[in-house]
């Protein structure tokens, strides 16, 4: 069996559609080179992939079986072409990144960095700002790609992949009385001290779950640096909501909160029909294969307190990630 890397291309775009003539115009080929391609593929693995019904189209169950598969296939076989692309080229691969306050930047560390093996003149601009202020930017070509929570409405022109789901934590400080704590009960929020990150896209949600019959919650301090607040929380200011994956100081402890009423998604934004340089589409690709089950676990390790014979890791001491 020989798989040609242009029928997996057109695949993937028709399994993305659900629509042969957008994959075509996707592709920028003719609808009937598509659908004969695609038909080769099928018969090189020996059965369909794509069940048509009329206006309707959807995979089969192969097509969903291989549909990873080929995602990953494809994804390494763009990442070896960039590579010798930039090698001829030797030019810049700038890519700019934007992140809501609630989105680590240790989210995307080891992503860049598998980018960065295979571009090495690759330049990555971080930014922060709340989810309307990186959809502007955005359409603005000020940003290639942003990462943003679920609670946004997005317009027709911005394209979305969902990454991953996660909960959120209770972050305060060791000495605490609650950090003894497995798990808070609801009504014990009712009592506590937040910390509010300004601009957080989870403050409403925050809200609406934990206190619709209770007046709250109860903010006495705010900051637009996560920093300044996980120093704040360390010594006993008051206590931050987080997604489970942010990094923490060593001083502070992460405590899930009864029935986890505050979870989130986390999705990848970039700009619908705008041709993606090199560097965004390696960058997309990759984000979108990633085992972010992993990546999460690993995050969430690293944070864990260190054992009496271990020392802190740089990674947990600096911190980084969103509060409320």
């Amino acid at each position: 069996m020989q798989l040609q890397f242009h029928q997996v291309r057109y695949f993937l775009a028709l399994a993305r559609t659900l629509n042969f003539t957008r994959a075509a115009q996707e592709c920028n080929v003719s609808q009937p080179a598509l659908t004969k391609a695609v038909h080769k593929l099928e018969q090189e693995l020996g059965s369909a992939l794509i069940h048509r019904e009329r206006h309707l189209t959807q995979l089969t169950e192969l097509g969903k079986m291989i549909l990873p598969t080929l995602e990953e296939i494809f994804a390494a076989a763009e990442a070896v072409r960039l590579q010798a692309r930039s090698y001829q080229k030797k030019t810049v691969a700038r890519l700019k990144i934007g992140l809501v306050p609630s989105v680590s930047a240790a989210l995307i560390t080891e992503l860049l960095l598998e980018l960065a093996r295979i571009i090495p003149n690759l330049r990555v601009d971080l930014c922060e700002a709340d989810a309307s202020g990186l959809v502007t930017m955005l359409l603005n070509g000020e940003i290639n790609a942003a990462l943003v929570g679920d609670a946004v409405e997005l317009p027709e022109r911005i394209d979305r992949w969902p990454l991953f789901e996660e909960r959120c934590v209770l972050v305060l400080s060791r000495k605490h009385p609650m950090a003894r704590h497995t798990v808070i009960p609801l009504v014990d929020l009712q009592e506590v001290v937040f910390l509010e990150r300004v601009g957080c896209d989870l403050a409403a949600r925050f809200k609406q779950a934990c206190f619709v019959n209770h007046p709250g919650p109860k903010v006495m301090h705010r900051s637009d640096q996560e920093r300044y607040l996980q120093q704040m929380a360390s010594a006993g200011f008051g206590a931050i909501l987080a997604p489970e994956h942010a990094p923490r100081l060593p001083t502070l402890a992460a405590i899930p909160i009864e029935g986890d009423p505050v979870r989130r998604g986390v999705q990848l934004l970039a700009v619908a029909g705008r041709q993606y340089s090199p560097a965004l589409d390696a960058f997309i690709k990759v984000a979108r294969v990633r085992d972010w089950t992993d990546a999460l676990h690993k995050l969430r390790r690293a944070s864990a307190p260190a054992s009496s014979n271990d020392k802190v890791s740089k990674a947990g001491a600096q911190g980084a990630g969103s509060l409320i």
